[in-house]
């Protein structure tokens, strides 16, 4: 029988890692749970924040880690592009002012949207996140 697994959460590699925690914390309404500064040989900005649900809310925490060698990724997907491995789907009840919550927040809207209920953002790193009903 295999151990117990359990997701606790997901983790974004950005060359700003303070700053795009405050976006997502923003833009979701949640806390710096937690944070670490940089460590040893590691520049200024470098470190790693975490978020979590509130109180009564479930769900995985979202952290923010440094990534020294950051490439903002290309979405839709291009040969040869850096590509986006992961994204983020945020449930909304109203897709147009979670859209404009979200660009007043300092995503954008990706210019391709392949579906009609759904939103393709880009986060302030070029981080593809979907809003969806």
């Amino acid at each position: 029988m295999p151990p117990r697994l359990q997701l606790t959460s997901v983790t974004v590699g950005t060359p700003q890692p303070r700053e795009l925690a405050r976006f997502y914390a923003r833009l979701l309404g949640w806390q710096v749970a937690e944070e670490e500064g940089p460590g040893v040989d590691e520049p200024e900005q470098a470190g790693w924040l975490l978020l979590r649900p509130p109180a009564g809310e479930s769900g995985p925490s979202v952290g923010f880690e440094y990534e020294r060698s950051y490439a903002r990724p290309v979405w839709p997907s291009e040969p040869g592009a850096q590509n986006a491995s992961q994204h983020l789907d945020i449930k909304v009840d109203d897709l147009s002012a979670a859209v404009e919550w979200a660009v007043a927040c300092g995503a954008v809207e990706a210019a391709y949207q392949p579906q009609e209920d759904v939103r393709v953002m880009l986060d302030p790193d070029g981080h593809p996140f979907c809003l969806f009903l």
